[in-house]
C-alpha cells in the first residue's frame, strides 16, 4: 500500500479526512491501494477561558478517533519534525486541505509522488488565503474547486483536475461562505478520490499536469476587519449583498444607524439581506417595505435597494426586520 500523509485543520478538512479514510479501506488494485499513515494538523488550542484544557483541531479529533498517528509541529520547518517525516513516516504522497501553514521545500521533497491540494476556487482565479470569500464578494457564478500539485509559490502548482458549479443551478439558499465553503470541499474531496488511482499509479504526474496561466491570476487577499463596514452612500446594493455573503464566517458586515432623529448612531451587524430588482430615488431613510413580509429597505446612492431581513444591534441579540420595526414606535431610522 502507498503511504499517504494528510494535512488539514478545520471542520471542512475533517470531513475530507473521513472520506479519504473510507476510500482507503475499500479493495483496490495493488498500484492504487493506499493507507493514511499519519495526519499533520495545527497544534491544540485553548479555545475558551484561560486555564481550559487545550483542544485538538477538528482534523486532530477525527484522526484520533480513526486511530491514525497525529503530528502537530509548531513550525513545518522544524528539523526534528522533518527528520521524522523522512526517516520514520516515509510518505509516498501528501494530501493537504486547509492546513494553514506554509510548506517548506524540504517537506515538499519528502513524498515520492508529490503533495496535492484541494483548493476551493477555479485556479488561477483566487489564489491565496480567502478564495471562497473573495469569489462570493466578487459575485462569481460559477464557482468551483481545483485539485493541484503543491509548489513553494502559493496555489501556483500544475492542475490535476477542476470542477465548476453554478450556485444558481444548485439553488443554494443563502449562498454565503458559511454554506459554500463546505459544499466546495465536498466536491473537491470527491474529485480527489476520483483522481487518486491515477496519481498513485503514476498515470498522472507533476510533469504532465496542466500548467496555470499566470496572466489569469487573481489574488484572494486575506480579509481585514476594516473591510466590514457597509457604505451605501458610495456602494451599490449588489456590492453590499455580495460582500455580506463573502464575509459571513468572519468578520461579518456592519453599518451605523441613527434610530430616532438626533440620537447617537448605533452600530448594527447586518445578518441577512436580499437584493431587490426595482430602483428608487436616493434617500438616507431606512424604512420597512409595503408588506409585513418585507424587510427594511436600504436605498444606496444609485437608487438600488438592499432589503435587510435580519440585524443585530451592538451588545444585543439578533432580531428580524419585523421585530425591529415593531420596536421603533414611530421613530425614523437613518
Amino acid at each position: 500500500k502507498k503511504r499517504v500523509v494528510f494535512l488539514g485543520t478545520p471542520e471542512v478538512a475533517a470531513t475530507t479526512l473521513r472520506e479519504l479514510h473510507q476510500d482507503s479501506i475499500k479493495p483496490k488494485n495493488n498500484n492504487e491501494s493506499y493507507e493514511i499513515v499519519c495526519v499533520i494538523t495545527q497544534p491544540p488550542k485553548r479555545r475558551r477561558r484561560k486555564g481550559d484544557k487545550a483542544e485538538p483541531s477538528p482534523v486532530g479529533r477525527v484522526a484520533e478517533e480513526l486511530g491514525i498517528l497525529v503530528l502537530s509541529p509548531e513550525k513545518m520547518k522544524d528539523s526534528d519534525f522533518l527528520d521524522s517525516l523522512e526517516q520514520n513516516i516515509n510518505p509516498d504522497l501528501c494530501i493537504t486541505a486547509a492546513y494553514g501553514q506554509y510548506l517548506p521545500k524540504r517537506f515538499l521533497a519528502a513524498p515520492t509522488l508529490g503533495t496535492v491540494n484541494i483548493h476551493p476556487s477555479l485556479l488561477p482565479r483566487w489564489r491565496g488565503a480567502s478564495p471562497v470569500q473573495r469569489s462570493l464578494e466578487a459575485g462569481d457564478n460559477p464557482v468551483g474547486v481545483t485539485v493541484l500539485y503543491t509548489v513553494s509559490k502559493m496555489d501556483a502548482g500544475p492542475i490535476i483536475a477542476q470542477k465548476e458549479e453554478s450556485i444558481v443551478d444548485k439553488n443554494i439558499e443563502d449562498a454565503t461562505a458559511t454554506k459554500v465553503l463546505p459544499w466546495l470541499f465536498e466536491i473537491g474531496t470527491d474529485l480527489l478520490i476520483e483522481k487518486l488511482p491515477d496519481i498513485l499509479s503514476g498515470a498522472v504526474k507533476f510533469d504532465t499536469a496542466k500548467i496555470q496561466d499566470e496572466s489569469q491570476v487573481v489574488q484572494a487577499a486575506m480579509i481585514d476587519s476594516s473591510e466590514a463596514e457597509m457604505k451605501p452612500w458610495e456602494e451599490t446594493a449588489t456590492t453590499l449583498h455580495n460582500r455580506l455573503n463573502g464575509f459571513s464566517m468572519w468578520p461579518g458586515c456592519f453599518m451605523y444607524l441613527e434610530v430616532g432623529k438626533g440620537t447617537k448612531p448605533v452600530k448594527f451587524k447586518i445578518l441577512k439581506t436580499r437584493l431587490l430588482e426595482e430602483k428608487t430615488e436616493g434617500t438616507d431613510i431606512v424604512e420597512a417595505g409595503p408588506s409585513k413580509k418585507d424587510g427594511l429597505r436600504l436605498v444606496c446612492f444609485d437608487g438600488s435597494i438592499l432589503e435587510i431581513n435580519s440585524l443585530q444591534p451592538a451588545t444585543k441579540k439578533p432580531v428580524d426586520s419585523l421585530s425591529f420595526v415593531n420596536g421603533l414606535q414611530g421613530r425614523t431610522v437613518r
